[in-house]
């Protein structure tokens, strides 16, 4: 039964993965900062695999310990998911107005807390020949206004991950851009839209799936691409 953790595992694409891997029997090891969120997630799950359930600010130093002790409680890791993400604050500020206060959080989760989890859980990901995936945006490309301090920690958090990818040649490291989706996160960036013409998680789930199972070589993948040979 391969493993996995999944950071902001109670909401959107993070849910939804758990989901598909439970089915899958997988060992989930998952997070998120709502507990009471992360806990009915948990229960609405297949019957598959087992479940460890962890509630915190991944940027706290004694969450990201609590989850590699999971992990050496489990003796293996298959995949790490480093899927959690904060926008920001909402209507999205140009960078003149952006508090810094809230520029810090953004990367600290965005960024930082991806790279200190990579820290923490690479050994066991070198055991076992594991996946590491992270999950990026098309704005990491894009100088688009309002998105400032967003795309520059997911183009820094690419950037890491294209490093490790070089150092770590022995390991499929990935960039993951799932597109728009209709998430909490993604109706926050867009208040005043109506984002249902969006897919939803679920719909993105296939593609992820299929870079598990075929483990190509080190890179940055769109959803939109995995997913065009996607058996229907």
């Amino acid at each position: 039964m391969p493993t996995a953790v999944i950071t902001g595992a109670s909401r959107g694409l993070g849910a939804a993965v758990t989901h598909a891997l439970a089915a899958r029997s997988w060992h989930l090891i998952v997070d998120a900062r709502d507990g009471a969120a992360l806990q009915r997630m948990v229960g609405d799950l297949p019957h598959g695999g087992s479940v460890v359930a962890i509630a915190g600010d991944v940027r706290d130093p004694d969450h990201q310990r609590a989850i590699r002790t999971a992990v050496n409680e489990r003796g293996e890791l298959d995949l790490l998911l480093n899927n959690a993400s904060s926008l920001g604050p909402s209507p999205r500020p140009t960078i003149a107005t952006t508090p810094i206060e809230a520029a810090r959080q953004v990367l600290e989760v965005n960024t930082l807390a991806p790279l200190a989890l990579t820290r923490q859980l690479l050994e066991p990901l070198r055991t076992t020949d594991g996946v590491m995936v992270n999950v990026t945006s098309d704005v990491a490309l894009e100088a688009l206004p309002g998105w400032g301090v967003y795309s520059a920690s997911k183009a820094a958090l690419e950037q890491l991950t294209a490093v490790l990818a070089e150092e770590e040649p022995q390991l499929p490291v990935y960039s993951f851009d799932p597109g728009d989706m209709q998430t909490t996160m993604h109706q926050q960036a867009f208040p005043d839209e109506d984002i249902s013409d969006r897919p939803l998680p679920e719909e993105v789930v296939p593609a992820l799936l299929r870079l598990l199972d075929e483990r190509p070589a080190s890179d940055r993948f769109q959803a939109s691409d995995l997913a065009l040979a996607v058996p229907r």
